[in-house]
């Protein structure tokens, strides 16, 4: 059950959390002052707060209908399991909590399932008994995994290489951009599709100009004549691309391969492998 509301955002403590042999003062502590309050009644639990008043049951109880008076009437409830006749313990006869039934009955095939949790995630949002409107909690755990999964795709350690030189395949269309280098020599560079195998290169994303190397040059001192304030360059597959930083450091790209997006059974997506060279010292 608390794996279960965690997964949904909450944040829960439970007893069972307790080192063994450790006094439940600090925990009733917490329960005191927490938002909503679930008991987890079987009828052993009903027998040890009625009969046995030294026990964990008990104290808690005890700590609970000292708090109860001052809370309003939706901060207690009462879940029932191993517990056909729904019994409460002697104080809370009165009390009239909501309850929520979880017991199982195996001759009647019944056990309690996402409805109930349902139930209760309604309670512990102050939300009506009513449904008209409601977005069930397994909508809310679907939902939540679909954030989480765009967040790892989305995390910058997923599209960063800070060594000087390496050689990278990139899916563009997941990230804004890629980061090479670190520090003074950092250089980020975002990508979207031209043709089969040419690229569109942009400078906007923290660059201050980029510039085609024709394939005639080799003078690595010649590169920096390339550069050019433009938002974007479209090389293809074997051309060199020079980069410069805003604070004037270089760094060379080469092209090695174009994959354009493919929308059929078996999606592709579009990426772009290049090789590159941060030069130091430039």
């Amino acid at each position: 059950m608390a794996v279960q509301l965690r997964l949904l955002g909450y944040t829960v403590q439970i007893d069972e959390a307790v080192v063994y042999g450790s006094s439940l003062s600090n925990f009733m502590r917490e329960v005191a002052t927490a938002d909503r309050v679930l008991m987890i009644v079987d009828e052993n639990y009903v027998d040890r707060a009625d009969n046995l008043p030294g026990s964990g049951v008990a104290i808690e109880n005890r700590w609970i209908r000292e708090a109860v008076d001052q809370k309003p009437e939706s901060w207690l409830s009462v879940l029932f399991v191993d517990n056909a006749q729904c019994r409460l313990p002697a104080w809370m006869a009165d009390k009239r909590p909501k309850g929520f039934d979880f017991n199982s009955r195996p001759d009647l095939g019944q056990f309690p399932g996402i409805e109930q949790l349902d139930d209760l995630w309604r309670w512990i949002e102050g939300l009506p008994a009513d449904k008209a409107h409601a977005l069930p909690p397994a909508v809310l755990r679907e939902r939540a995994a679909r954030i989480e999964r765009i967040d790892v795709v989305g995390d910058p350690a997923n599209y960063a290489n800070p060594t000087l030189r390496g050689r990278v395949t990139f899916q563009y269309g997941d990230h804004l951009h890629y980061t090479v280098g670190h520090g003074e020599y950092q250089f980020n560079v975002a990508f979207s599709e031209h043709s089969g195998d040419s690229v569109y290169m942009y400078s906007d994303k923290g660059l201050k100009a980029v510039g085609l190397i024709p394939n005639t040059s080799l003078d690595t001192f010649a590169f920096e004549t390339f550069l050019r304030p433009a938002r974007a360059v479209t090389p293809a597959v074997g051309q060199k691309v020079v980069l410069m930083n805003q604070i004037g450091a270089l760094c060379v790209m080469t092209i090695e391969a174009v994959q354009p997006e493919i929308n059929d059974a078996s999606h592709t997506p579009a990426a772009v492998t290049f090789a590159y060279e941060i030069l130091v010292g430039r």
